[in-house]
């Protein structure tokens, strides 16, 4: 009898404790349109039971690309802007965007390897013609440098991506034919008599900023390689791109022990619509020889589609993809969050992801109210991911763009595997889901209806549900 007693006890308590194992909750992060959830924190109960909503169903063993990261871009203009601010609403701020553990963990910054289009002033690193003047300006020192230190010491695992806007002046022609020297800060292209010094011009910005306990992650050769027309920039078509990293770039790197990433061409999925610019990466590639120092492409989405993205990889699956840049201004109304919340997410986040990018990063993190600062011949109509009010440098709004990449951050962490999810049928849905390399994972869905939609997540005979408001991001994370 004793025995009997003491074999129900058991199963008894076995059931128990699998049914309290059962009982864990998901965190959440809810954003509406319109703002009456605001990056909202709260928990969902796991169970053991589905009901009849529409069913995701998550197979952790189809597995796609690893996950970088995500963030934006910390121009010259977005580091003044941050250190007009009271240091400890500063804190505050860069805590809450980058901290891993009282933050949402975004993870990647853009930086510009000289001036960008949002700098306070037009410059190289090396302005005179003699690449042993090398030095770091004002605009690295006095901003650029302290904001990427203060970063690095709330997320010291950020990773940071530089691209230039255009090389140091004298290293211009008109074109390649006449090689007539360009003295323009816009347009021209580089002199193949250069080469060997632009590479080291590379060298020493690299070096430099690692001097400054800055590590430099990846890199591209040129911003917008195909605009002729930005404020600061360098024509540079894929032929040039291709000799100059096999013949330069590439072994200069080798020979100063840098293991910085290169990534090709960091322009529109159209190509700007150039016929022999069409599929710039892949014609880069093919050349073994320039293809052994190339980590992969980086793109934007000023023109064309992101379809473009799985062409490439479906071309050269071996061959990363990044998204860098993608703006917010004026022309798309870029401060209605109605507007831009699910558009942005579903466009930028979602669905660069959804094409096998391994990270996303946007233009300026903070603009102030009147767009700025920046130069008479840079973007006048650009919001940033945040706009900080210049009367006080302390009320902050937050755009989609902040929205997108923090609702990702929260709870998709660097060196996540994107696994996949399916079995819903709805135009209304887009999502992702992810496994983390600490075992949890994590779903990110936009509902783009005008009401609310019930969904049940589903995981290895585990369920969680959930009503989406109308219009609206969630972000989950949990542990099996």
């Amino acid at each position: 009898m004793n025995k009997y007693f003491l074999l129900l006890l058991v199963i008894f308590l076995c059931s128990l404790f699998a049914f309290c194992s059962y009982n864990k909750k998901a965190t959440v992060y809810i954003t509406t349109s319109n703002r009456q959830y605001d990056l909202t924190k709260m928990n969902v109960e796991i169970n053991n039971s589905s009901n009849n909503d529409s069913i995701i169903i998550i197979d952790p063993s189809i597995t796609y690309q690893n996950i970088d990261g995500f963030g934006a871009a910390l121009t010259g203009s977005s580091c003044y802007n941050l250190s007009q601010m009271d240091k400890n609403e500063r804190f505050k701020f860069l805590e809450e965007t980058f901290s891993l553990k009282k933050g949402y963990g975004t993870s990647y910054i853009r930086v510009s390897i000289g001036c960008s289009d949002f700098s306070l002033d037009e410059y190289t690193c090396c302005d005179e013609p003699n690449i042993d003047k090398f030095h770091l300006t004002s605009e690295e020192i006095k901003y650029v440098i302290p904001i990427l230190k203060e970063i690095l010491s709330i997320n010291p695992t950020i990773k940071i991506l530089a691209s230039p806007w255009t090389c140091p002046k004298w290293m211009k022609v008109n074109n390649l034919t006449e090689l007539k020297p360009y003295d323009s800060w816009t347009g021209g292209q580089l002199n193949p008599l250069y080469y060997q010094d632009y590479a080291t011009y590379f060298v020493k910005w690299i070096e430099a900023f690692q001097n400054n306990n800055i590590p430099i992650y990846s890199i591209t050769i040129q911003n917008e390689p195909l605009n002729r027309g930005n404020s600061a920039s360098l024509f540079m078509g894929w032929e040039e791109q291709r000799d100059f990293i096999k013949t330069a770039l590439g072994p200069a790197l080798k020979k100063a022990n840098l293991n910085t990433k290169i990534y090709v061409f960091d322009h529109n999925y159209n190509y700007d619509r150039i016929e022999d610019q069409f599929q710039y990466p892949l014609n880069i590639y093919k050349d073994k020889e320039a293809s052994t120092y190339i980590t992969g492409a980086a793109y934007h989405n000023y023109g064309g589609n992101k379809q473009e993205l799985l062409n490439i990889h479906q071309n050269a699956p071996e061959k990363e993809l990044v998204f860098t840049e993608s703006s917010i201004g004026t022309w798309n109304d870029g401060r209605n969050l109605e507007k831009r919340l699910i558009a942005d997410m579903n466009e930028l986040g979602l669905g660069t992801i959804n094409n096998w990018c391994k990270a996303v990063i946007v233009w300026n993190l903070m603009l102030d109210t009147y767009l700025g600062p920046n130069r008479p011949k840079g973007c006048r109509t650009c919001y940033g991911a945040v706009d900080i009010d210049i009367n006080d440098y302390s009320t902050i709004v937050r755009n989609s763009h902040y929205y997108m990449f923090t609702h990702l951050s929260a709870v998709v962490k660097p060196n996540a595997k994107r696994i996949e999810s399916k079995d819903i049928k709805d135009k209304d849905l887009t999502y992702c889901a992810f496994k983390n390399t600490d075992g949890s994972f994590a779903f990110v869905i936009t509902n783009n209806a005008e009401k609310q939609k019930k969904i049940n997540i589903q995981l290895d005979k585990k369920n969680i549900s959930y009503t989406l408001p109308a219009k609206s991001i969630a972000s989950f994370l949990w542990k099996q």
